[in-house]
């Protein structure tokens, strides 16, 4: 029943957001495509009112029964800050520093190339307070990956090599690779112990050839911040490395607070 209900709400989320401003992402991050089956979905958003909350492919309340999020508490001015890292390319230790300079705390969503080449950055993100999360260890399309075994073992290789470094378990939230899952990818994560992170703001960012003006990336992020938002940045965007002080500046001074993922479930 639960299965049922998920897929019509999601199913129903799309259609509201195809018939409206559509704000999604081209790949890798949460293109709509309606063609693909109800089993296997691309998380994707829709803005409509500026300064509150968007729209997703399915309801806060219906994630949390999977314990997933794309949102926090929508009556709260706090902020969830998230950075994706696929490989490291000299933008974080200023990500760090901004973060450090506001006594703001992230979850950086790592992928076993990360650990690998910049340990000591894992480790900075560690001594500082942050979050370390999995965000598989290859960054394979996880939807299409339907054995539990397979799935453990993907998360899992991540957990080792974490393990291996700094010498203690690996935080157990999980960001699926391009936004891709399905129903059974959410259980065999809560089955696992992980609670599934999506996100509620973005913007193209991930094109490290093609990086947005500070411009371009404040008309994104400043006028559709909104309370409970978790936000997905790329720690390999030049931009976002120049641009963070002043971000979290802007948001500090329109009354935001900056959260711990670890919170999320008390706001359901």
């Amino acid at each position: 029943m639960r299965k049922r209900t998920f897929r019509k709400l999601a199913t129903l989320a799309l259609c509201v957001v195809l018939g409206s401003s559509v704000y999604a992402f081209g790949d890798p991050y949460g293109r709509f495509e309606p063609a693909v089956a109800a089993a296997a979905t691309d998380w994707g958003l829709s803005f409509q009112t500026e300064g509150s909350a968007p729209i997703g492919n399915a309801t806060a309340a219906e994630l949390a029964s999977y314990n997933a999020y794309y949102i926090g508490d929508t009556t709260q001015k706090v902020i969830y800050l998230t950075f994706d890292a696929g490989f490291e390319n000299g933008n974080t230790a200023a990500i760090l520093d901004a973060l450090k300079k506001h006594n703001a705390t992230a979850c950086f969503f790592l992928v076993g190339n990360y650990i690998e080449t910049a340990p000591d950055l894992v480790q900075r993100m560690v001594d500082e307070g942050h979050l370390v999360g999995n965000h598989t260890y290859t960054h394979p399309d996880m939807s299409r990956i339907s054995d539990p075994d397979d799935f453990a073992q993907e998360l899992g290789k991540l957990e080792d090599a974490y393990q291996a470094l700094i010498g203690q378990p690996l935080p157990k939230f999980y960001r699926p690779p391009q936004g891709k899952y399905s129903i059974e990818n959410l259980e065999q994560a809560r089955a696992l112990g992980y609670t599934s992170v999506f996100w509620s703001l973005a913007y193209v960012d991930w094109y490290t050839d093609n990086q947005p003006t500070a411009e371009q990336a404040f008309s994104k992020l400043i006028p559709r911040i909104h309370p409970g938002a978790i936000v997905l940045l790329h720690s390999t965007s030049a931009t976002n490395a120049a641009i963070l002080d002043e971000l979290l500046t802007r948001w500090e001074a329109e009354g935001y607070a900056f959260g711990r993922l670890t919170d999320l479930q008390r706001s359901f």
